[in-house]
């Protein structure tokens, strides 16, 4: 058994002091009051540890380019460094082989326990062509009933289907999401009601709001407008300060809350690496004024992570603390609903945690109890 003793603890609702948190077997097993005579005593603010719902790469590794098991432990190791204990490994649209490569590849790391690799996240290749972004066009499809038997087999892990309400019919979202899949609408150019529809066949929320979407408008609201208007519907949001405008995303806290507001990082290979480029579908993608772009310009996911996109979270948007750390960590936790196990510190919870410095900088990352970073 272990015991911290941090100088402020987050637990998920509140910021207290004087708190000790009791650890066994990589769990909580209860927090109080009462100091230890062996706790751990620790400098900063303890929080739970964040939870990303899209990460494409990281630590010069690209989960695209080689779907496998030691891809997933070098992004893991990358993002540990900034605080993330759970993360989705994103998969975005490409040749067919590669998603189910990269399901057996998460199947595989989780039955292993790569530390932090929660689920896949496959975004696309179910996508609008107009709002495609950097994914290829050739790769892109409608969802089809044999995607849909393949993607509904029961897996012991969560996953996340980016598709478009033009490639994905309502009957068909209602199937994924009734076999548990958490289906994010994203890159699609459909209308307020085609939007709507999606939401009431099984849709959770949005993938990067406003990212790959048309502008909201006062008669066409688009997919911006449905997704600020809906209470209960989540939206991932990429605060780098570059994705959105800082105006538009304190649109999205004030409608959303942090309740339903989601931070992601997008991260690509550059997250945690030495160099500052890649290669993408045989394009150079470079870091240009804090974002990967391609050389014309386009927005190609993002060298952010989710200790930064935390502290944006509160100097851009002027969100509170607590806010800020539980659109990284609690709120993920329910949109791809493991709420019971993640995203508090509370007993019976995992023992993830992020201790965070007064700059707001990870100084610590336990994942299950293990110190990982």
């Amino acid at each position: 058994m272990t015991a911290f003793a941090p100088s402020r603890l987050f637990t998920g609702a509140e910021i207290i002091e004087g708190a000790v948190v009791h650890i066994d077997n990589g769990r909580v097993t209860s927090v109080s009051r009462t100091l230890a005579p062996d706790a751990v005593k620790l400098d900063g603010l303890l929080a739970p540890g964040f939870i990303d719902a899209q990460v494409n790469g990281g630590g010069g590794v690209l989960f695209n380019d080689a779907p496998t098991v030691d891809t997933l432990e070098a992004i893991a190791a990358a993002h540990s460094r900034f605080g993330v204990t759970s993360f989705m490994a994103t998969l975005i649209s490409d040749e067919r082989g590669k998603i189910p490569a990269a399901i057996a590849a998460v199947e595989e790391g989780v039955r292993r326990g790569v530390p932090g690799l929660l689920g896949l996240h496959l975004e696309g290749p179910w996508l609008s062509e107009p709002r495609r972004g950097v994914h290829p066009a050739k790769h892109l499809r409608p969802l089809a009933d044999e995607d849909i038997q393949a993607l509904t087999r029961t897996r012991a892990f969560p996953l996340l289907v980016t598709v478009a309400p033009e490639q994905a019919a309502p009957i068909q979202i209602k199937a994924l999401s009734d076999a548990g899949i958490i289906v994010s609408l994203g890159h699609t150019a459909a209308t307020a009601e085609e939007v709507q529809a999606a939401l009431a066949a099984g849709a959770a929320g949005f993938t990067h709001l406003f990212n790959a979407m048309p502008p909201i408008e006062g008669r066409k609201p688009g997919p911006v407008g449905a997704a600020l208007a809906d209470p209960d519907c989540f939206a991932g949001l990429i605060l780098d300060g570059v994705h959105v405008h800082p105006v538009s995303a304190k649109l999205a806290l004030a409608a959303k809350t942090a309740r339903r507001l989601v931070l992601v990082s997008d991260a690509m290979s550059t997250v945690g690496a030495a160099g500052s480029s890649m290669q993408l579908f045989g394009e150079t993608i470079a870091v240009q004024g804090g974002a990967l772009r391609t050389s014309a310009g386009v927005l190609a996911g993002a060298h952010l992570d989710m200790s930064a996109a935390m502290r944006n979270a509160v100097t851009l948007l002027g969100a509170s603390l607590k806010d800020a750390l539980r659109m990284a960590s609690l709120t993920p936790a329910e949109f791809l609903r493991v709420e019971i196990d993640r995203g508090r510190i509370a007993p019976g919870l995992r023992a993830d945690f992020v201790l965070l410095n007064d700059a707001l900088e990870p100084a610590g990352v336990w994942i299950a109890g293990e110190r990982v970073a």
